[in-house]
C-alpha cells in the first residue's frame, strides 16, 4: 500500500499503490496506470504538496480502482478524467479537471492551461451576470446568489424537464442553453450559449464551493475577487444613477435605456430610451396607455415576472418619457459636432 499525506490539505491519497510511475522519468508512454504525470504540472503542483484527489477527485482513501475513481454511491467527487468527459459529450475530455483548479485558481482573471474556465469567466463578463446575480460578494438581487452554487447537492435540483442523466452538471448545462425550459417563472434572457459556453459556464458555477486553503495555496495569496476600476464605475452607474428604476425592477435585464447609461446584459427587447416612438411605431398608442394596458408579451411581464404596481407604471412611464427627451437632447448635440 502506498500512500501520499498532505497534512495542510487534509489529504491522504492512495492512488500511487496502482499509479506508481507518476514522478518516475522514462515511462511517459506506458500504459495507466504506470504513466509518468506529465512534467509541466508537477514542475509547480508537486504530489507531495497537493496530493492527487485534489486536481483530479476520487475517493483517496478507496484501494480498489471503481472506488477510487469515485463511481460509487453517495459520493459526489468523481474522478475528473477523459472517461467523464466523453460521457458528458464534452469536445476536449480531459476539461473537466479544470473545475478543481478553480479551487485555488477561483479569483485569477485568466488560469494558464484552464481555457474552458477562462471563457466562462469572460462570459460572466460579458453577460453582465452580475447584474442579476450575487458573485463572491458582489451583485444584484434579481437571481440567487451564486457565491457559493457549487456546494449545493445533485439531490437539490429539479429534474423534472430533464432528459436523460440526472446530475447537477445537466442540469447547469441545460439552463444555461435555455433557462425558461427548466423554470418557466424566470426572468433569465436566453444567451443562446453554444454547447462548450453552456458546459464552461456549468463548469465554472460547480467550482463555486466554499474550501479552507492555506495562503500558500492561492496564487499572490489572492483571497477576494477585486474589481477593476470600469467594472466599479459602472455598477456605480447602473445602480445609484438616474436609471437606477430600471435595475431595481429589473427591466434592464431584457432593455437597455442608453440615454442613462443602463445596458442590457442580453439586448431582447428595445432601447427604453427610445420607447415613446417605438410603442407608436408598433402598436399605434401612446406610451401612457400602452403601458398602463399592455398587450402580448409585456402584458404577460408586467402581470407575472415584474407586476408592477399602478403607481410603479406611472414612474415608470415618466421615467421613460424623461430618458427620451434626453436622448434627443444627445442625439443633436452629437449632430452638431
Amino acid at each position: 500500500m502506498q500512500q501520499v499525506y498532505v497534512r495542510e490539505l487534509d489529504k491522504a491519497d492512495r492512488c500511487v499503490t496502482c499509479h506508481l510511475g507518476v514522478e518516475w522519468k522514462g515511462l511517459e508512454n506506458a500504459p495507466q496506470p504506470f504513466r509518468t504525470h506529465p512534467k509541466e504540472i508537477l514542475q509547480k503542483h508537486p504530489v507531495a504538496q497537493y496530493g492527487c484527489t485534489s486536481c483530479h477527485g476520487g475517493q483517496g482513501y478507496a484501494t480498489d480502482t471503481h472506488a477510487a475513481h469515485g463511481l460509487v454511491e453517495h459520493w459526489e467527487e468523481p474522478v475528473l478524467g477523459s472517461e467523464l468527459g466523453e460521457f458528458y459529450v464534452m469536445s476536449d475530455k480531459k476539461a473537466l479537471m479544470q473545475m478543481n483548479c478553480n479551487a485555488c485558481h477561483r479569483y485569477d482573471k485568466e488560469t494558464k492551461g484552464a481555457s474552458y474556465l477562462n471563457r466562462a469567466k469572460q462570459l460572466v463578463n460579458e453577460k453582465g451576470c452580475r447584474a442579476c446575480h450575487v458573485v463572491n460578494g458582489r451583485g444584484g438581487t434579481v437571481g440567487p446568489d451564486l457565491t457559493w452554487v457549487g456546494d449545493k447537492s445533485a439531490e437539490q435540483y429539479n429534474y423534472e424537464r430533464i432528459k436523460g442523466f440526472h446530475s447537477a452538471f445537466t442540469w447547469h448545462v441545460a439552463h444555461f442553453k435555455n433557462p425558461k425550459e427548466l423554470v418557466p417563472e424566470t426572468v433569465m434572457p436566453n444567451f443562446n450559449f453554444s454547447s462548450m459556453d453552456a458546459q464552461a459556464l456549468a463548469m465554472l458555477v460547480m467550482s463555486w464551493k466554499k474550501t479552507n486553503l492555506p495562503l500558500q495555496y492561492l496564487p499572490n495569496h489572492n483571497v477576494r475577487d477585486i474589481p477593476t476600476a470600469a467594472e466599479v464605475e459602472k455598477e456605480k452607474r447602473m445602480r445609484e444613477g438616474p436609471g437606477a428604476f430600471f435595475v431595481d425592477n429589473r427591466c434592464f435585464v431584457c432593455h437597455s435605456v442608453s440615454s442613462l447609461e443602463i445596458e442590457a446584459a442580453a439586448q431582447i427587447g428595445p432601447d427604453l430610451a427610445l420607447a415613446v416612438e417605438d410603442v407608436q411605431s408598433r402598436f399605434g398608442r401612446t406610451l401612457d396607455d400602452f403601458f398602463m394596458r399592455p398587450s402580448g408579451t409585456m402584458e404577460v411581464v408586467l402581470s407575472t415576472m415584474i407586476p408592477l404596481t399602478t403607481e410603479q407604471r406611472q414612474e415608470a412611464i415618466q421615467k421613460m418619457r424623461y430618458a427620451y427627451e434626453l436622448k434627443k437632447q444627445q442625439q443633436q448635440a452629437a449632430s452638431q459636432k
